[in-house]
């Protein structure tokens, strides 16, 4: 787990932004996606799985997906809060795994790790409790979301207040993710990414669908004082000013990055790795792999 002189979210604020969004009903359409890309990667695999395990999705969707996809399997869902779902759930901590080794053949993870102070801890931690040749597939918000907010605010704050604070969380980088993978002690790391463009009236739509996420801010850096009015006002009349789509009908362009990973713990049966810049595999052909 990580260091305290590391931190950069309040897990335990984000907990209670999470339990207020389910409290008022949730917006899942961005899970929603992830967990359909999920069962759809899963599909190409073509062994079977009898113990499976979700790590940290926010709501239960994933979990009920695999429960249908795969009825003879056990289904352990590691879940942030607790909640009602069909499944033999835990509540805990997805950068504290509770898991003994080798208990897993298939792990899990949906918009969850985006948020963990020590990602590459929280994936050897996965990676122990895989049994041999087990698999992790997973999705994380990936650095290029919400770039049109990230730099409305900061035109905005810096305008009224001279200087710039943290607001929008620094996401996981495509590009770092396979050799995060790799220091974790995963095998035929595979990793992909997904843009999707979903269109706002105005800012304050897009600021509540975060809220409806438990997605607003965490980060330990944060101001502790309530931002001024002003701010959010001129922050909309600059998000709308630079993002606006004419062919969809004036509408705000928020772009949300999905990045899926995948890797497999160690057996003796794997295909080497190929050396450094010679790799011609899809992540579609290694999960299809027996």
């Amino acid at each position: 787990m990580a260091q305290n002189s590391f931190l950069i979210f309040d897990r335990a604020l984000q907990r209670r932004r999470l339990a207020r969004a389910l409290a008022a009903g949730p917006a899942d359409f961005l899970l929603a996606r992830a967990t359909d890309e999920i069962l759809e990667r899963l599909s190409a695999v073509t062994r079977r799985f009898s113990a499976i395990v979700d790590i940290g999705t926010p709501l239960p969707l994933l979990a009920q997906a695999l429960a249908a996809a795969y009825p003879a399997a056990r289904i352990t869902r590691l879940a942030p809060l607790v909640q009602t779902a069909g499944t033999d759930r835990l509540v805990g901590d997805a950068e504290l795994l509770p898991f003994a080794p080798n208990t897993f053949d298939l792990a899990v993870s949906a918009l969850a790790l985006q948020d963990v102070n020590d990602l590459p801890g929280a994936l050897a931690q996965i990676r122990r409790a895989l049994k041999p040749d087990g698999l992790f597939l997973g999705c994380l918000v990936g650095g290029a979301s919400l770039r049109e907010l990230r730099a409305a605010l900061a035109e905005a704050e810096s305008e009224i207040a001279g200087g710039v604070s943290p607001r929008i969380a620094p996401f996981a980088d495509l590009r770092d993710m396979g050799g995060l993978l790799q220091r974790a002690g995963f095998a035929l790391p595979v990793t992909d990414v997904e843009t999707l463009t979903v269109r706002y009236s105005h800012l304050f739509a897009l600021l509540a669908d975060l809220r409806a996420m438990g997605a607003t801010n965490a980060l330990v850096e944060r101001l502790r004082r309530p931002a001024r009015r002003a701010l959010f006002l001129r922050a909309a009349e600059i998000y709308a000013r630079d993002n606006a789509d004419a062919d969809a009908d004036g509408r705000l362009r928020a772009t949300f990055e999905i990045v899926f990973l995948s890797g497999w713990a160690p057996h003796e049966s794997q295909q080497k790795p190929l050396k450094p810049g010679s790799g011609k595999i899809s992540l579609a052909e290694v999960l299809r792999r027996t």
